[in-house]
């Protein structure tokens, strides 16, 4: 056969087309991550969204597979430039359509809310992206006989770019640039990518009518792209952003309510923090608890705090004599507290993942303080027995393990905490559970040691008066064991996280949540 056959083969060259390829799988890959960054801040970090996303993304793949196959042996005017143009418009558009598709979404639920808007915010660019393979292995399909290398060789360059480009967007991009900038910025690189492919394949383009939707395309995109840029978050009515930061970990930022005169450190949609602009007094109740440790341990020394927010915990314990290690997984928590919350450290400062962290200490404490909530539901890899035990491991002969846990009394939701419980109790004999308010939705504090974990009712504190009225009855007989091999905890805080959410969004202005 001969390669006037291929036009567009010759014209953009091997070493060309297989850099297309890795092109399209990194910009792929890149759409799939930073989806979750668009749809966090506003339905939770949680595996529904992870799930919704992977789904979503696999959907398209499955689309833009048949499509591209389609139309590259149906449509020869259609060229590897028009769908680079496309991919780059329904891109650079994700940004402004987002906040309304989310609102469109709400009413639907967390689960059904995630997935549907990663199906309308996603699917357009990627099944545009998927369509790049196809056309791309008709293109270096010379004969049946180099039909299985040429598939191969598109497959495997395109999960290179996929590797590349996760590698690069993971450890260096986000954390520099954030996700409005990467969007735009990705939204740019398609369309140049497209332009070379437009100039080398003259014979696909030899009329003014197959070029004019790639121009009109490019004025869109960097018209968009401009605007995008230039326009700043939005803080919403009646609050005032202070300042934002974004993580390979979440969207963190440090924002003042001006109507009630609060201060919040909010992490995607999670609120890590929350103290009064006059005072600094703490806002979240179950702080005070954490803060009354030292009552069950009055020669108590040290403590470790996993989970730091905006540091109030630890300075309140500073405030009975006690020094705190802390540990937080996100340094851009770690550095809001610090520049925000007026957070001193007074032991041991440690950024990183507890789960990793816990195994490197040296140290034991009187008390070690699980305090990980985040938006709905915690980290549930920190909730197994065998974090437990290593946490248990952590503490001195009559230590206190305290973890602070949101989830309800009875109902729907109440076997999470029956399995929590359940799960501390089979790692430290004597547990005794606290909580907030006297209501159906409430913080659990949950406090085991291997020494009985008592309060003195004729205490005049009003800590422990607080607590002895606030002292919560568990049944051991509930519940699961959560263990790193079985841990349903995700499925069973939906209840929850969707409560939390409510609650949330309440509390919020919903333009603080939107990219």
């Amino acid at each position: 056969m001969s390669k006037k056959s291929f036009p567009e083969t010759v014209a953009i060259g091997k070493a060309g087309l297989l850099a297309t390829v890795t092109c399209g799988g990194g910009a792929v890959m890149i759409l799939e991550l930073l989806g979750t960054r668009i749809i966090a801040p506003y339905y939770g970090v949680s595996l529904h969204v992870w799930s919704s996303l992977i789904a979503v993304t696999m959907i398209a793949l499955a689309t833009g597979y048949y499509l591209g196959g389609f139309l590259a042996d149906r449509y020869p005017r259609i060229r590897l430039a028009h769908i680079f143009a496309l991919a780059s418009l329904t891109t650079v558009v994700i940004p402004f359509v987002s906040a309304p598709v989310m609102q469109l979404t709400n009413l639907m639920g967390i689960r059904a809310g995630a997935f549907a808007s990663a199906l309308l915010l996603f699917s357009a660019p990627l099944t545009a992206l998927a369509m790049v393979g196809p056309f791309a292995i008709k293109l270096a399909t010379r004969d049946l006989r180099g039909v299985g290398r040429a598939v191969g060789s598109v497959y495997a360059v395109s999960t290179l770019g996929s590797v590349v480009a996760t590698l690069v967007l993971g450890f260096y991009l986000l954390p520099l640039f954030g996700t409005r900038a990467i969007i735009f910025s990705l939204s740019l690189l398609l369309f140049a990518w497209a332009l070379p492919l437009m100039w080398r394949d003259r014979a696909g383009f030899n009329k003014a009518s197959a070029a004019l939707p790639l121009w009109l395309i490019g004025i869109a995109v960097g018209l968009l792209s401009a605007n995008g840029y230039a326009t700043p978050h939005a803080a919403g009515k009646g609050f005032k952003v202070v300042h934002a930061e974004e993580s390979v970990y979440g969207w963190v930022r440090v924002v003042d309510d001006l109507h009630h005169g609060y201060r919040l450190l909010l992490s995607d949609s999670s609120v890590l923090s929350a103290v009064e602009l006059e005072h600094g007094r703490s806002l979240l109740s179950y702080q005070a608890v954490l803060s009354g440790l030292p009552l069950f341990r009055p020669q108590a020394t040290d403590a470790l705090l996993i989970g730091l927010g905006g540091g109030h915990v630890a300075r309140d314990l500073k405030s009975r004599g006690l020094t705190t290690d802390t540990m937080e997984i996100d340094p851009a928590v770690a550095s809001a507290a610090l520049d925000y919350f007026h957070f001193k450290p007074t032991g041991d400062f440690i950024v990183g993942d507890a789960r990793y962290e816990v195994t490197k200490l040296k140290k034991q404490y009187d008390f070690v303080i699980h305090d990980c909530f985040t938006g709905g539901s915690e980290p549930t890899h920190l909730l197994t027995v065998e974090m437990l035990r290593e946490l248990k491991g952590l503490l001195k002969n009559q230590g206190v393990l305290a973890l602070n846990y949101v989830g309800y009394t009875h109902g729907e939701g109440a076997e999470a905490v029956a399995s929590v419980y359940k799960t501390l109790k089979s790692v430290l004999p004597e547990v005794s559970v606290y909580i907030t308010e006297k209501a159906e939705f409430t913080d659990f504090i949950f406090l085991a040691s291997n020494g009985p974990i008592v309060l003195d009712s004729g205490n005049p504190d009003k800590y422990a008066q607080w607590l002895l009225d606030h002292a919560h009855v568990m049944d051991d007989s509930a519940g699961i064991l959560i263990t790193d091999d079985y841990n349903p905890l995700e499925s069973m805080q939906v209840r929850k996280a969707e409560e939390y959410r409510k609650v949330f969004m309440q509390r919020i202005a919903p333009e603080l949540l939107f990219l």
